[in-house]
């Protein structure tokens, strides 16, 4: 089964807006446009410039496609794929930045979280890359504006943070716009700050995780927060009565198997979550769960069970949760 890049990038588990999109309310004005195969919106005061903040939202979106997707022949991440060098190669400063806090989180999660993963995804059947994968994180070095890898075969995949590096430089944007109550969606994650224009905190609607139902599974209250989901709602398909998933567990190279649904991470920065949440889906129910309650990270598991679902949360992701 082959997926699209638009499944890809679309809501993986995800993040419904309904509750959290006012009907446009005098001062304030709904913006979005494409993204990644996708799309993004912002809710944001009515800005006296009108229509330059949404220029430079698109523009920031537009910038970190042409750097990091691996479906561009273009971007800087394919250059780097295609270099056999194990010599410093040239990459922009944001992948370099992007790609030292990935390696931190690596690090972190003790390799549940790996972004050389991107070969083994496109074997799958899940991205565009299906060359023969080689090394790990600890094979690649990165500097301010360079990086290196230890064999030529080595390839970068920053889809598992991009979207969360993205959604973070749009925050900056809207706060530097003097905007103090603004939400923004990105492909299915979400960031939040101040409150809805009726005076009550914003809401994002974390989506069942059953393919057939069009529903919120959770409703959670955001206010200086990004909210991220990885799950195997739309991104998996079935072979021989065995489920393959999108999500790949870089520790066996083959797609996470486990009892989870999906993961859901609360963190102040939303490439924290954004990597966060694969790496717990990969840990799986119990593991994840363990390390989530060490780490006092804010996160909801899902559960697959015979009669339908169970949760359980992590971190203070309780005290977010309206319904």
């Amino acid at each position: 089964m082959k997926v699209t890049r638009r499944q890809l990038f679309a809501t993986t588990g995800g993040l419904l807006l309904g509750a959290g999109l006012p009907a446009l309310a005098r001062g304030v004005r709904v913006i979005g446009g494409p993204a990644f195969g996708s799309s993004w919106r912002a809710i944001v005061p009515d800005l006296t410039q009108r229509g330059v903040l949404q220029h430079e939202l698109q523009g920031i979106v537009n910038a970190v496609d042409r750097a990091m997707s691996p479906f561009r022949a273009d971007s800087a991440v394919t250059r780097f794929n295609n270099s056999p060098s194990t010599d410093w190669i040239a990459q922009p400063p944001e992948n370099c930045a992007v790609l030292g806090e990935g390696l931190r989180i690596a690090r972190f999660t003790m390799g549940a979280f790996d972004p050389t993963v991107g070969a083994v995804v496109g074997r799958y059947g899940f991205g565009p890359l299906t060359r023969d994968s080689a090394g790990s994180h600890s094979a690649l070095a990165v500097r301010s504006a360079a990086v290196r890898k230890a064999y030529p075969g080595m390839s970068l995949d920053l889809c598992g943070i991009a979207k969360g590096y993205a959604l973070d430089r749009m925050a900056d944007a809207v706060a530097a716009a003097g905007a103090g109550d603004f939400l923004i969606e990105l492909g299915g994650e979400v960031f939040a700050r101040g409150r809805h224009p009726g005076g009550r905190p914003w809401q994002a609607g974390i989506e069942s995780p059953d393919p057939g139902e069009y529903a919120v599974h959770r409703l959670v209250r955001l206010d200086g927060e990004a909210l991220a989901t990885s799950g195997d709602r739309v991104n998996s398909y079935r072979v021989a009565g065995r489920r393959y998933c999108h999500i790949i567990d870089p520790r066996s190279r083959r797609p996470a198997d486990n009892r989870l649904a999906g993961v859901s991470v609360l963190a102040p920065v939303a490439a924290t979550a954004d990597a966060l949440a694969t790496a717990l889906f990969v840990m799986g129910e119990q593991a994840g769960v363990a390390f989530a309650r060490r780490e006092a990270i804010a996160a909801l598991f899902v559960r697959h069970e015979e009669s339908g679902f169970s949760d359980v949360m992590t971190g203070g992701f309780a005290a977010h949760v309206l319904a």
